[in-house]
């Protein structure tokens, strides 16, 4: 299949980004994420996701966070961009221990500021000309993000439940609606988390102490996500038959009263950092198109993605949309009886029926 001129100019577009700006997957690669989460859901999960105009929403929004980034609004741009991913590595260097990190996302904001400025031999000095959103203070906050979303997506199922049960149709679609969209969006950030460069420093090309010779091209990253992608030729229809029925996560309470889902999507983002050095292993080995022809302008068309570049991207997307199906169902099953809005509703009906 010849690529059409959006899957050509896609890898440009991504390379013109600023150094921290840049996606991951693309919009197609988000997409597949989103939907193999879809295809991973069990029977019981409520039906109306599946409907064919709910389900093409949520794949279209898995695409909205990183539409987010074209806006000119400084607020926006200043705390969009740091919920796509964290640079893990910069825990220890603020002499953090990345297992024990708080949930609350300004508990940790407050500990690693002290922690930077404690050591900030660990750290380069920020330009102010690659700062334009201020956020390069910061690591990421991409766990933190994800978490949040499931707090939100768990609170709408419980308040559909009770609409559902002495709701108006109107409510009851409304509730519907805001979780297709929660759906939809946190799914980003959890298919971010699954793309090895948004856990590490190492996002634009391998910095600091380099032993074994790894790219330092700061193109790699927009090649993984869109040019790579668009040349592997990966879709949905090829993974989803590949896709485990979603298990939901086991929240078990933590001693330090960490938000148990909090750890889980730690232990998610610890789990894709060490693909880190595997991607580059297969960058070096010429094994993802051969970005070295790329990387030094010699004019050679890249060589097709091997077997195990292609592998190797399949995993990581069947991965991302394994997890975030598991997300989903355990906001599900984990929604408690929003029994504020259950009692408001009862009253209403009590005035009505005088």
């Amino acid at each position: 299949m010849k690529p059409n001129l959006r899957s050509v100019l896609a890898p440009l577009a991504l390379l013109l980004l600023p150094a921290g700006a840049l996606q991951a997957w693309d919009y197609e690669g988000h997409r597949i994420v989103n939907q193999l989460a879809l295809a991973s859901l069990p029977a019981d999960f409520p039906a109306f996701v599946h409907e064919t105009a709910a389900a093409e929403r949520i794949a279209f929004l898995a695409g909205e966070p990183d539409r987010w980034r074209n806006s000119a609004v400084l607020p926006l741009k200043h705390v969009n961009g740091v919920d796509h991913y964290l640079d893990y590595e910069d825990l220890a260097d603020a002499g953090l221990d990345g297992g024990k990190v708080p949930s609350l996302r300004y508990e940790f904001a407050k500990q690693f500021a002290a922690g930077r400025a404690a050591h900030p031999e660990n750290f380069a000095a920020i330009d102010p000309e690659k700062n334009a959103d201020h956020s390069r203070e910061w690591s990421g906050f991409a766990p933190w993000a994800i978490a949040e979303y499931y707090g939100k997506l768990q609170s709408e199922f419980s308040y559909l439940k009770a609409f559902q049960e002495l709701g108006t149709p109107e409510e009851v679609a409304n509730a519907q609606a805001n979780i297709i969209y929660t759906m939809g969006v946190m799914g980003h950030y959890v298919g971010d988390c699954a793309q090895p460069l948004h856990a590490t420093k190492h996002h634009n090309g391998w910095v600091g102490a380099n032993p074994n010779g790894y790219t330092t091209w700061p193109g790699i990253h927009a090649w993984i996500d869109g040019g790579l992608m668009a040349k592997a030729g990966i879709r949905t229809a090829t993974l989803a038959p590949r896709v485990t029925l979603a298990q939901a996560i086991a929240l078990l309470p933590q001693d330090d009263d960490r938000d148990p889902m909090f750890v889980a999507m730690m232990t998610y983002l610890q789990g894709t950092l060490k693909l880190v050095e595997p991607l580059y292993q297969l960058e070096k080995a010429g094994k993802l198109g051969d970005t070295f022809a790329k990387e030094h302008g010699k004019g050679k068309d890249p060589e097709p993605v091997s077997a195990e570049g292609q592998t190797y991207l399949q995993d990581q997307l069947l991965r991302g949309g394994e997890t975030l199906g598991a997300v989903w169902l355990t906001a599900w099953r984990n929604a408690p009886p929003d029994k504020f809005l259950r009692a408001q509703l009862l009253k209403r009906q009590a005035a009505a029926g005088k």
